[in-house]
């Protein structure tokens, strides 16, 4: 075979090459180490002298344009995929763009909000104070001496230098009643912490404790703060109750329980089929509670009450496990956006 005819049909495998394997095979088919025109110039050797240099310029003529014609397949190979490429990730600018995902306030935090609206509304302050804190105000300034057995309620987190994790926002009353002259009236928010785990507590939840101290205060006053409270709240003309309770801090004392939000005192399961809810512990304030932090007890009298703001989330949105409230589940979170 000339080397016009191996140029002819090496010409014809190129163009028919789809792709740079294919296209580098037709290359080591003729130009390789055993390719057609790499025998014909390894032959040289046998010519005639006088048609060696005719011969052999015309297989270097051969060879350069083969090489010539690779390149070119090869760039037009590299600008086909390019543009197959760029067909397929092609952006319409003309559309909307993503937007970003926004986020959203957690149940407790909507809870809690919703609390502190309602009372501030009343003409309620908001106070805060220390998480860590020392036992006289998380325990002894609250009527619980250290021998006291309600200490063993409160199941503490203590550190070596005895200070402890406060295991209610009652120390930010007393904390308030220590600086503040009466009339008071604030509410306490806050994280607490007790140990304390399983499927209806968790070592760390947040309480919502309130005090009123003024001349006059009566257990009617105590009672229809808490009603009007709980009507705000769920929206809703929910039947409440009293019932007889203690606590070292109040006197007398009660727990509050509200006509049940799921079934409306049907019974069901979220009230254990009992028609009533369990919110609150409240009462007036001990005397004794009055006198350590400052304020005459013969002169002023005052009322306290606490509940957990994430029972009360719960409740509210109709949550029907509190861990949930803590295992940053994305998808339940949403739901609050």
């Amino acid at each position: 075979m000339n080397t016009e005819e191996i140029l002819e049909n090496a010409q014809n495998a190129i163009a028919a090459a789809r792709d740079e394997k294919t296209l580098d095979e037709v290359r080591v088919a003729y130009l390789g180490k055993k390719g057609e025109l790499t025998v014909l110039l390894k032959g040289l050797g046998r010519l005639d002298p006088q048609e060696r240099p005719k011969m052999g310029a015309a297989i270097n003529q051969a060879k350069e344009r083969l090489l010539a014609l690779i390149g070119e397949r090869k760039q037009a190979l590299s600008d086909e995929h390019l543009q197959s490429v760029v067909e397929e990730e092609a952006v319409d600018v003309t559309l909307p763009g993503r937007s970003a995902g926004s986020g959203g306030l957690h149940p407790v935090t909507l809870a809690l909000e919703r609390i502190e609206d309602i009372f501030v509304g009343a003409g309620y302050e908001v106070v805060t104070g220390p998480e860590v804190e020392d036992d006289y105000h998380n325990f002894e300034a609250l009527n619980l001496a250290e021998n006291h057995p309600a200490r063993a309620m409160h199941d503490t987190f203590y550190f070596g230098d005895g200070t402890l994790l406060r295991t209610h926002t009652s120390p930010v009353q007393v904390r308030t009643m220590e600086t503040q002259d009466p009339p008071i009236r604030v509410i306490c928010p806050g994280r607490v912490y007790r140990r304390d785990s399983d499927l209806t507590h968790t070592p760390m939840f947040h309480q919502v404790e309130g005090l009123v101290v003024d001349r006059g205060i009566s257990f009617a006053d105590l009672k229809g703060t808490v009603v009007d409270f709980v009507h705000r709240f769920f929206e809703k003309d929910l039947d409440v109750r009293f019932r007889p309770s203690y606590f070292p801090f109040t006197e007398p004392s009660a727990e509050v329980d509200v006509e049940c939000v799921k079934c409306d005192g049907a019974g069901c399961r979220v009230c254990s089929h009992t028609g009533w809810l369990e919110v609150m512990g409240c009462g007036l304030v001990n005397p004794r509670v009055l006198e350590m932090s400052g304020i005459d007890p013969e002169e002023f009298s005052g009322f306290a009450f606490g509940f957990g703001g994430d029972r009360l989330a719960m409740l509210l949105y109709e949550i029907d496990d509190l861990r949930r409230l803590f295992e940053n589940d994305l998808r339940f979170l949403r739901q609050f956006n």
